[in-house]
């Protein structure tokens, strides 16, 4: 099942968070290798300037819409996409998924610490997930990493080493690694350790998680430029289609 839309070069899967779940447990049944991406405005903007990421981009075979710009630009193309599913929100659904369904996950990714903590407290929450095992971002030989998967047969992999390494990583290795499902997570095993506080529940609400971040570290102002640049390449898009 596909349901793409395209903003500035970029595609952004148009499927609510239900309708991707029932896709990505055919996936998983049918061994039918997905990678997951979170779509934002940075990302975006990172990739008009770099082809290869646009491409890998591209080629994943879910690209949800991480943050309220996306779900702004698509309204203003004229797409469907009305909602935002973060990166930390996509994890939390398929650790959800895999706890009703018996599926097997892995971690990659974080200091031990971090990761050690963050299974604990995921495993709190979902006492019937499967934890297969899981490897600190400090081990950086991929024959390794490779190798213990295949070993333990995960369902779901979640690696978290910062984009787009995360993304490159992935890229490399998911033809060799015997999991179904892969997702780039980010620092979302610091938010499940505890280390991170998320953003609460009213910034969440109404898709401010960025103005929360920016208050809380306001060294993030550079990167948070990228939105109004990026809502401008929109508009600009926006205004040329509408004068074809």
């Amino acid at each position: 099942m596909t349901s793409k839309e395209s903003i500035l070069g970029v595609k952004v899967t148009a499927l609510p968070i239900d309708t991707l779940l029932e896709d990505i447990e055919r996936r998983i049944h049918s061994r039918d290798k997905g990678r997951i991406v979170a779509i934002n405005p940075e990302k975006i903007m990172m990739a008009q300037k770099d082809g290869n990421l646009a491409s890998l981009l591209n080629q994943s075979a879910y690209q949800i819409p991480d943050g309220v710009g996306v779900s702004i630009a698509s309204k203003l193309l004229k797409g469907s996409i009305r909602w935002r599913i973060t990166g930390v929100g996509m994890m939390e659904n398929l650790l959800q998924l895999a706890n009703e369904k018996n599926h097997k996950v892995f971690f990659y990714g974080a200091k031990e610490e971090t990761v050690v903590k963050a299974i604990d407290k995921i495993q709190q929450s979902y006492p019937n997930l499967q934890v297969a095992g899981y490897i600190n971002g400090y081990e950086k030989d991929e024959e390794v990493i490779v190798d213990r998967i295949n070993e333990v047969k995960p369902d779901i992999v979640f690696v978290a080493l910062g984009s787009p390494r995360q993304e490159l990583f992935i890229d490399r290795n998911m033809s060799r690694m015997s999991a179904a499902i892969f997702q780039g997570v980010g620092g979302s095993f610091d938010v499940f350790s505890g280390n991170v506080k998320r953003a609460p529940y009213i910034f969440r609400k109404f898709g401010l998680e960025w103005l929360y971040r920016l208050i809380s570290q306001p060294s993030r102002l550079k990167r948070q430029l990228a939105l109004p640049k990026f809502l401008l390449l929109v508009l600009k898009e926006k205004f040329r289609k509408g004068n074809k």
